[in-house]
C-alpha cells in the first residue's frame, strides 16, 4: 500500500530520545511508517537500533518524544498515555514482536499447537476444534508439519523455533510487527529458508514490519525502505534498493563498502 493511498500514517515517531546513564541510546529520531510498508533499522552493534525498537514497541519508555500509532477510528493515539492494559491488548492482536532468540518469543514448555493459538485463547477463544483447526493451518503456513503440534519448541531445531514464533505472532492478523534480527545465529540455509517466508507472509498480509537488522542483504531483501542508525542518531534514510546502490553518508558508504562489496 503506498503513501497515497492513507492520508496518516500507521505510526508516527517524533523525536524520540532515549539514554541508559551518560549512553545516549536514541537521539531525535522521527520517521513514518505507513501501512503494508517494511521498513529495516541498519547499523552496528551499538548503534541505537534495538532500543529504538523497543521504545517504538513500548517495551520501554523513552526520556522524551511520542510514538503514536493510527486507531480503527482513524486517528492518530499516543501508545505512550495508553494504559498498561491497553498496551498489552494492542500487543497480543495488532501488534507482534519476532525476538531474536525464539526462546524469549515461546512457551518453551508447552506444545507448538497451543504456543500458536496462545494469543487467541487470551482473546476468549475456547473451542477446541476451531483452536486445533487454526493451529494446523498456521503450522502448515510456517512450514513446519502438522505431525509436530503436540511437541514442545524445545525440540525444534533453531529455524523451526524461529518459524513457530513466526505462526504465534501472526496468528492475531496484527497490522504490524516488530523483528529484532529474526534471522541472526540461524545457519545460513536455515536462514534463507526463513527470509523468504517472511518475505512471502509481508506480502500477503500486507503487514507493516520494523526489521532491526545488522545484515544489509537481509534489509535488501525484506524492506521497502531503511534507515541507517550510528551512535543513536539516524544518519540516513530512503528507499532501500536507493540508499544501498546510493549511499550519501560517509557511515552508510563505509557499511555498504565493507559488506557488499569484495
Amino acid at each position: 500500500m503506498s503513501q497515497s493511498d492513507q492520508s496518516l500514517p500507521l505510526l508516527r515517531v517524533q523525536s524520540l530520545v532515549k539514554s541508559y546513564g551518560d549512553r545516549v541510546a536514541i537521539h531525535e529520531a522521527s520517521f513514518d511508517l505507513w501501512p503494508g510498508e517494511v521498513m529495516a533499522v541498519v547499523g552496528e552493534s551499538g548503534s541505537g537500533k534495538s532500543s529504538l525498537l523497543n521504545v517504538i514497541a513500548a517495551r520501554t519508555q523513552p526520556d522524551a518524544g511520542q510514538v503514536e500509532y493510527l486507531n480503527h477510528n482513524g486517528q492518530l493515539e499516543n501508545i505512550y498515555t495508553m494504559t498498561q492494559a491497553q498496551q498489552r491488548l494492542l500487543s497480543r492482536t495488532e501488534w507482534g514482536f519476532v525476538h531474536q532468540n525464539a526462546a524469549d518469543g515461546l512457551r518453551m514448555d508447552v506444545s507448538a499447537g497451543a504456543n500458536v493459538c496462545e494469543r487467541l485463547m487470551g482473546l476468549g477463544e475456547r473451542h477446541y476444534g476451531r483452536l486445533r483447526q487454526t493451529a494446523e493451518h498456521w503450522l502448515h503456513r510456517v512450514e513446519i508439519d502438522i505431525s509436530r503440534m503436540d511437541d514442545t519448541p524445545r525440540t525444534f531445531s533453531g529455524g523451526m523455533r524461529q518459524r513457530l514464533q513466526i505462526a504465534r505472532n501472526l496468528v492475531t492478523q496484527p497490522r504490524l510487527v516488530f523483528m529484532d534480527e529474526p534471522t541472526s545465529g540461524l545457519d545460513v540455509s536455515v536462514q534463507a529458508r526463513v527470509l523468504d517466508l517472511l518475505r512471502q507472509l509481508t506480502r500477503k498480509m500486507q503487514l507493516a514490519v520494523v526489521i532491526v537488522t545488522h545484515d544489509l542483504a537481509v534489509a535488501r531483501l525484506l524492506a521497502d525502505r531503511m534507515m541507517v542508525m550510528q551512535h543513536g542518531r539516524i544518519v540516513e534514510s530512503g528507499l532501500t534498493d536507493q540508499v544501498l546502490d546510493d549511499p550519501q553518508h560517509p557511515y552508510t558508504q563505509l557499511l555498504v563498502s565493507s559488506v557488499l562489496q569484495p
